[in-house]
């Protein structure tokens, strides 16, 4: 995902401190930050708040200690099944004739568009910058963790969708809440159902949206030069609109292009400026092993490192959020546990290939270095690393121009394309939870799909910092419900993951001639 934690928050609080001549001089952005800080700080500060005596979000070990639960829960089912879930992705086990409307790659490109973003460039860099390079070990760790949550999820989702005459069909945790709590006569489903897709449009219209729209016109303006944000908020917009007015279809047409092209374009440069510093590699993986026990040149040491890499893995690859199964639950499948193994490969993609990626450049470029007085890790040019998102993207692309001096416009560019497929992404997963809440139809979803245009241009256009925060936590929040509702329903999981394997040992299910 392409959010961070939130230095911003400050900013309310100092705003709120100014005497009131100065409150009057602040602009219409600082008055809305000001009113809307003071209304969600609250919440804001409840889920991101550190566990007691530590600077650990508890939310972040809500997320790593499920991970670790269904890992254990499903006997590493992440390493038993994963030649499986690569035959599936081919596509050696679809039935074109199953229930659904976009095939396993398709499905498996949306979300990994949603998760693949503004997180894994400037979100990494963070991570490293004060957690240094051991926070990529514990990254790692907690993304190959996370791959069991991804699959008890996307298998609920695909078991618990409404499939419609059409052809069309709507899932995710909505769904599963509601209908798999009912089945096993559990109370609370449809509450728990209910605050999911609150959750899950206000993250989609803020950080799914809004920020994407804002940091993506953030580059653009650094390149040609400064013009004003409704501009490039109306080409998105218009952009968007076209691809994400033609439903999941369209949308998984797009993001099985763009995101193996995006794919392809940032990790090959990662590559390359890792070849022509081949003679640094050893070092790099010395320093990663080395830092995570010992917190090399950290502040806080080895639960430094711990706590910035697993914050980091928790934050980029949604796994537990509930938003991917979403995606998943559109897939053509009559058998809900093979998505489930498909979805556990994005955590794989998103944060063990393409977040580690970003932090061996970071390490092998030496654009960090260790300041022995605070030791705290500092850029190169001796600015203190800190958990602003700018200097994050800074960071990054100051690392990638170590090697190319042009390498950074072409870091601009995938900045750019991961925004608009996180866009498309959200988009559909927002629409999901709208029509869940106000019923299907034409109307209804063409609605939200406006609703969600018009926040395009309102992010390009504004610097609503607390806005974006409150709909970071709203995000999370939707972790919170869904998690609850998987410790519920993971029984019924593992029964399908029995029976399929079962079946699968017996030689019942084959592949299909294509």
């Amino acid at each position: 995902m392409n959010v961070f934690t939130k230095a911003s928050l400050a900013l309310p609080c100092v705003l709120m401190t100014l005497p009131v001549h100065a409150q009057e001089a602040l602009s219409l952005d600082e008055r809305v930050n000001q009113t809307f800080a003071e209304i969600t700080g609250p919440f804001v500060s409840l889920i991101f708040a550190p566990l007691p005596g530590t600077s650990f979000p508890w939310i972040v070990m809500w997320l790593v200690v499920a991970a670790t639960v269904f890992t254990l829960y499903f006997s590493f089912v992440q390493l038993r099944f994963f030649s499986h879930a690569i035959s599936l992705v081919k596509g050696d086990y679809s039935d074109p004739k199953d229930a659904g409307e976009v095939s396993h790659f398709q499905a498996l490109a949306t979300a990994l568009s949603g998760t693949v973003g503004l997180g894994n460039i400037a979100g990494v860099a963070v991570a490293v910058g004060i957690g240094g390079p051991g926070a990529t070990f514990w990254m790692i760790l907690a993304g190959l963790l996370g791959m069991a949550s991804k699959f008890t999820e996307c298998t609920l989702g695909v078991k618990y969708r409404n499939e419609y005459e059409d052809g069309s069909v709507s899932g995710g945790p909505m769904y599963y809440l509601s209908k798999g709590f009912a089945e096993r006569g559990l109370p609370g489903g449809k509450i728990l159902a209910v605050l999911f897709s609150i959750f899950c449009i206000l993250g989609a219209l803020g950080g799914g949206n809004m920020f994407q729209a804002n940091q993506a016109h953030a580059q653009i303006a650094g390149i040609v030069g400064d013009y004003p944000g409704w501009i490039t908020g109306l080409v998105f917009a218009a952009v968007v609109f076209a691809v994400i007015v033609g439903g999941i279809k369209s949308i998984a047409r797009v993001t099985e292009k763009v995101v193996p092209f995006m794919g392809v374009l940032y990790v090959g440069a990662a590559l390359i400026i890792i070849l022509v510093n081949y003679d640094k590699i050893g070092w790099a993986f010395g320093q990663i092993f080395e830092g995570a026990f010992t917190g090399l040149g950290v502040a806080g040491g080895f639960v430094g490192a711990l706590i910035q890499g697993f914050k980091r893995a928790a934050f980029s690859n949604e796994a537990g959020v509930g938003s991917a199964a979403i995606a998943h639950s559109a897939v053509r499948t009559k058998e809900p546990i093979t998505e489930g193994f498909v979805s556990l490969l994005e955590p794989l993609i998103d944060t063990v290939v393409i977040c580690t990626m970003t932090a061996l450049v970071i390490i092998i470029s030496g654009q960090l270095i260790s300041d022995p007085e605070t030791g705290l890790y500092v850029l190169d040019g001796g600015a203190i690393a800190t958990v602003d998102g700018n200097s994050g993207v800074a960071l990054t692309s100051a690392a990638f121009g170590s090697a190319i001096g042009w390498f950074p416009y072409l870091l601009a560019l995938a900045v750019i394309l991961f925004a608009f497929s996180t866009m498309i992404s959200w988009s559909y997963y927002g629409l999901k939870a709208w029509t869940y809440l106000f019923g299907e139809g034409k109307g209804s979803e063409l609605t939200f799909k406006i609703i969600f245009c018009i926040f395009i241009v309102i992010g390009a256009a504004a610097s609503l910092g607390p806005v974006i925060d409150f709909s970071d936590a709203a995000i999370f929040a939707m972790a919170v419900v869904n998690i609850t509702g998987l410790y519920f329903l993971m029984s019924i999981v593992r029964a399908e993951l029995k029976s399929y394997s079962d079946r699968l040992a017996t030689g019942e299910i084959r592949k299909f001639a294509h």
